[in-house]
Order: structure tokens, then sequence, then C-alpha cells
């Protein structure tokens, strides 16, 4: 968790940490471990990321997942090593993202790819992972013939022979495995129930893995090919709404829009989240884990048909939000009259016609700052992340406005703003007309966030 003015560190050159912050560290972190726990994360890459050097790292990083409970199933690809193979015996075939046709040739280097690279990762994990936080541990890694395939046949004419894709999986063996803390390993082969061998795309092999598990997760650990605002900065979550009309577009680059189709193809058929990872920051799993904004792109369902700008028959129903707060002294005190006056400040959450959460942004843009106030969501929906979503729409609202801080005043919530990258303030912070009517009789602390 780092919050707006937090330099970024690789792990290798981070700063000592004094133990207050560790300690927060550590506390911040708790309540990811208990969500994940017993949870399935289906992790895929690509064969360039052992060519670039990044497999022991991951390994030890996907060894500490596994042992806080993290149900593991890792799917790796092998292009890169398959084109080598084909360059050093002769042959002018070279495989590119797309689905192409897999000569017998092609398809006995896909096979040695394979293997090596297999052996490669469960040598990786047999090593006992010396001088990292996982040394000694031990992790099993298991492969086998859990992937039925079948042939993709001819299309428009042309014979994919053996390029094939997945007819289906073993399902209760695989979950057999994780359930008793080994890590399943799926190659990009396939066998039909004859015995014949199907060269499969990677992707394709995780997506259908990640929906036939249920996974909680399907993380794509790519080269940097992650989603970007026009300012170059990441997209750090996208509605798959939003990740279909980008595809439609065709401007993003090859290898970009491949993971992004398939991270919201799994989205669409059941996983709860998909996500883009570059593997070449390090420590950059345990970064999208376990911090609240990540490192790459998260694409979720689409649920922001709930949110919708409050208008004046919802007066009623915002009152029922704040009452209980104003009354427990947790929010000021503000009477229907000034709520009817500010109500097109409001945004609300609605579903199947009753309101449920609610939240208010007071610009004050001369200074660059908006306040976000009244951010409720009635108890019985809490837990669900739908005060996250207040939160990102409050967010990318006030960005709109032009505003380059949010901020909070707040007397009981404030490890819910750390934790999301609020930093605190102080009085002298605040724009200069909220200093003028801060009531100092309740002491609220200030948060700030950088946008």
């Amino acid at each position: 968790m780092t919050t707006p003015d937090t330099d970024t560190y690789s792990a290798q050159d981070a700063p000592e940490f004094a133990p207050a912050q560790f300690v927060r560290w550590f506390r911040e972190v708790a309540p990811y471990v208990h969500d994940f726990r017993g949870k399935t994360f289906v992790v895929a890459f690509g064969g360039e990321l052992i060519n670039d050097g990044a497999l022991e790292p991951l390994v030890a990083d996907l060894s500490l997942l596994s042992a806080l409970g993290i149900r593991l199933v890792l799917v790796h690809g092998s292009r890169p090593q398959v084109n080598e193979q084909l360059r050093l015996k002769g042959f002018p075939i070279q495989f590119s993202r797309g689905v192409e046709p897999t000569g017998a040739e092609a398809l006995e280097c896909a096979k040695e790819a394979a293997g090596e690279i297999r052996l490669d990762i469960e040598a990786a994990f047999s090593q006992g992972l010396p001088n990292t936080p996982m040394s000694h541990a031990k992790i099993r890694v298991i492969s086998g013939n859990f992937v039925t395939a079948r042939p993709v046949g001819i299309i428009d004419g042309v014979d994919y022979k053996r390029t094939g894709t997945v007819r289906k999986l073993d399902v209760d063996a695989m979950r057999s495995i994780i359930g008793q803390g080994a890590i399943v390993l799926l190659s990009p082969l396939g066998f039909s129930p004859t015995g014949e061998a199907f060269n499969l795309a990677m992707e394709d092999l995780a997506t259908s893995a990640a929906v036939a598990l249920r996974a909680e997760k399907l993380i794509f650990l790519t080269q940097n090919r992650t989603i970007t605002e026009q300012d170059g900065s990441v997209d750090t979550e996208l509605a798959r709404k939003d990740a279909d009309e980008l595809l439609a577009q065709d401007t993003l680059d090859e290898d970009t829009s491949a993971f992004l189709r398939h991270a919201s193809l799994a989205i669409k058929r059941g996983v709860a989240r998909a996500h883009l990872v570059p593997y070449t920051l390090d420590g950059s799993i345990l970064l999208e884990i376990f911090t609240h904004d990540g490192v790459g792109t998260m694409v979720v369902e689409d649920t922001l048909e709930d949110l919708r700008p409050a208008v004046a028959d919802d007066v009623g129903a915002i009152v029922q939000l704040i009452e209980p707060l104003e009354a427990d002294g947790t929010l000021v005190p503000r009477g229907r009259a000034a709520i009817e006056r500010e109500v097109e400040r409001f945004t609300v959450l609605e579903h199947d016609g009753v309101i449920y959460g609610c939240v208010a942004l007071i610009p004050y843009l001369d200074e660059g700052m908006v306040e976000m106030a009244c951010l409720i969501v009635q108890q019985e929906w809490q837990g669900a992340g739908d005060g996250e979503m207040l939160l990102r729409h409050a967010e990318s609202s006030a960005r709109a406005m032009g505003a380059r801080r949010l901020f909070v005043l707040t007397t009981r919530t404030s490890h819910w703003f750390i934790k999301r990258g609020f930093a605190q303030g102080g009085i002298s912070d605040l724009p200069k007309g909220k200093q003028a009517h801060y009531n100092r009789s309740r002491n609220s602390l200030v948060f700030i966030k950088r946008l």
C-alpha cells in the first residue's frame, strides 16, 4: 500500500522500514490474506517471461501465495521457444500471436519446448528457494493429462492440422490437487480421447481453466501489456464493457489485444477478476494482489448501472442513510433542507428501486481540490465492494472537474481511507473556504489523495 507521495521502489532497492511502518503495512495486508485464503488463482505467462530471466523471482512469489493458502494453477506458454526450435531445425515456420496451423514438425517442437519449460518450472520450485522469503519451503508442482483437446479443424478452407482448442478439463483432479496445497501446472498441449496431441494457445487454456475452476482471479503476466490512460498512467480498473469497446476500436497492439480479449471473456463467463500484470516489475504479482490500486489493469464486470446522479425524489432515501450516522456522531448533522439544496452534488447506488449508498462531492476548484462527503453504504450491503465503487466514482468525477486532490474529513474511518491511498494532512492543507467552516469541536482528521 502506498500513499500518493510515496516513492516506488523495487523489492531489491527498497529502504529499510521502521517497525511502526511494517506493522501498519502488515495490518493493511491482512484483510487481503483473509479474503483470498482458499480461493483459486489461475496465473498464466508466455515463454517470454522465461527468456527474460523472470522465472525464479516469480516462483518465490508464487510459493509465498501458496503458503498463504491461495490455491494456484499455473499455465505457461512456449511460443518463443517453439520458434527457436523451428529455427534451429531449419524450418521456415514461425508462430505469431494469432491461431495458425500446426504441422507435424511444429508439433514436435512444441512438445520439446513444453517439456523443457515444465522441467525448468519444476526445478525452480524444487530448489528450496534459497535467499528468498520462502527459503526451505517445499512446494509440490503437479502436471499431467488434465486437458482434453479437439482440433480447430478447417476454417475458411484452411486446415489448422494439430492446432487445437480446449474441449474439457479434469476439474475434479485439479481441485483435489490444489486442495492439498500443491500447484497444478498446465502446459499448452492437450490430448484427444484417441491420444492425439494438439498445440494450444496459452491464453485460451488459462481462460478455460479459470472458468472451469470458477477461479477468483485470472492473472496474465505480460512483458508490459497493461492498459494506459492518455497521460501514460496505468488504467488500474476497467469495466468489461469498456474493455470490449476498447477492443472494438482496434487501437491496441496485438499482444495487449489478445490478453485483454481473454480477460474480458473470462469475466463474461463468471471469473470474478482478470488482471494484466507486468512481470518486468519486481514483485508485481504481490503488488497487484495485496495493494488497493495494484500495478496492472484489472478487468471487472460492469456494475455501474446501479450508480446514478441523485434527483429530488431521492432526498428522503438519502436522509434515511445519513440520519443514523448523524445520530452517533460519525457525520455532521445536515438536515433535510440542506440535502434538498445540495442534492445535485450527490450520487446514489440503487438496486431494484432501493437506494443503499451515496456520496457527495463539494468542489473547491480555485485551489484544485474536491471534498468527498457522506460516503455511505447501508450496513447490510457492506463488504461487497460498493464503498470502493463510490470512491472510484468520486475520484473519476473529481479528475473530470479538473481537481488535483480529493480530501475527506473523518472521525471514525481513517483506516479505511489510509488503506485506499489517502495520506493524513492538516487543517492548513484544506481549501481556504473549508478552513473557515472547519468545526474544531469535532476535531475531524483530514485525509488527502492526489489524483
